[in-house]
């Protein structure tokens, strides 16, 4: 890397990903199916900016009924030609998730990936935000998979920078 890459200043749109920074209560559910039942949802979520402000992590900590969950997330940086925000996310269990965010003009953002993809609202004092997932086995055919919903439990300033 050259020094060049260490002082280029983070895309003017990854500001608009400010509207997550913070540390999250997060709870919700997993739909029941017609096998499985309704698995509760429960825990954190924290966003906060890597030094540069070019990448946002994205930090899950939550609890499905029993099963602990773990997921650290890349969010960024805004990509020009796709109008999107490229995500990469691990989890505790070894799965790995590729998926694309934008955000519409009403500050609705989108998640896109091939089996999965929500909807984001955040309500509009920023305190609060709504997430409706779905997922689909072959590409076509989306069914409803979980609901999430998140309320602010510290501001974008109680976020250490690391």
């Amino acid at each position: 890397m050259s020094g060049d890459d260490n002082t280029r200043a983070p895309r003017s749109e990854n500001q608009r990903l400010n509207a997550l920074v913070g540390r999250w209560r997060s709870q919700g559910r997993i739909a029941a199916t017609a096998i499985d039942p309704a698995i509760r949802i429960a825990g954190s979520d924290t966003y906060e900016w890597l030094a540069g402000e070019h990448f946002l992590i994205h930090r899950v900590d939550v609890r499905m009924n029993e099963e602990h969950v773990e997921v650290i997330e890349m969010i960024g940086p805004y990509d020009p030609a796709s109008r999107t925000y490229p995500m990469r996310s691990f989890d505790n269990h070894g799965n790995f998730v590729t998926m694309r965010a934008s955000v519409d003009d009403e500050g609705v953002w989108t998640f896109a990936g091939e089996t999965e993809r929500a909807t984001l609202v955040i309500a509009e004092d920023g305190d609060s935000m709504t997430a409706e997932w779905e997922r689909t086995d072959n590409g076509s055919n989306w069914r409803h998979w979980m609901d999430m919903s998140f309320t602010r439990a510290s501001s974008p300033s109680a976020i250490p920078r690391r």
